[in-house]
């Protein structure tokens, strides 16, 4: 189907776009920043409106044109396994969203009401894409789901490993491995607008 070849075409461009965004936000920054113990939002709020904050918006959009595609490409209805992972996908896209728009606080600096809602914001984002993931999982060919669902389960190790770090930890490389989280996380949506894109074997109903 067209549309949903189109679909997966726009997503993966808006992803790409999103990566280039994101590594030129860490480019013109600060060098007294390190990424190996910060973590991008303390990146974006040394730059407040710039390009990291648009990367955001640009990947939550990204993820939207997948919305539709998802629901074309798998009638009918009766056939789908529930709403439960266009949910979690909207969850990761407003997650994404509030991040952009509501900052983090500066680094060292006490953190405010501002910085607990972008924290929160994060947390749902990066919770619900790998279960989302898991979910579109059952709607993918077999290659396809393999490596989804092995990118959901490594999603959920790192965000185990970033909780760890940003508390018993004392944020020991916590940069680092929220980058690798985020990695992950897109990963799962670049294999989901590959296969759409493809649409070489028809996805299996649940």
């Amino acid at each position: 189907m067209r549309a949903t070849r189109n679909s997966g075409l726009l997503a993966l461009g808006g992803i790409a776009l999103a990566a280039l965004l994101a590594v030129m936000g860490h480019v013109g920054v600060n060098e007294d920043l390190d990424p190996w113990a910060l973590t991008v939002s303390d990146f974006a709020v040394s730059d407040r409106g710039g390009v990291i904050d648009v990367a955001m918006v640009v990947l939550a959009a990204a993820t939207a044109v997948l919305l539709p595609a998802l629901r074309l490409a798998h009638r009918p209805p009766a056939a789908r396994p529930g709403r439960a992972a266009e949910v979690l996908l909207a969850a990761w896209i407003g997650g994404l969203l509030l991040a952009a728009v509501v900052p983090t606080n500066e680094p060292g600096l006490p953190m405010d009401t501002a910085a607990y809602v972008h924290r929160y914001a994060s947390v749902v984002a990066f919770l619900a894409l790998p279960v989302a993931g898991w979910l579109l999982a059952r709607r993918l060919p077999d290659a396809a789901a393999r490596r989804v669902r092995g990118l959901a389960m490594a999603s959920v190790a790192l965000a185990a490993a970033m909780i760890w770090s940003a508390y018993p930890g004392d944020r020991l490389l916590l940069g680092l491995v929220e980058r690798l989280l985020i990695l992950t996380e897109v990963a799962v949506l670049v294999v989901v607008a590959v296969t759409l894109l493809r649409r070489v074997t028809p996805a299996r109903a649940a």
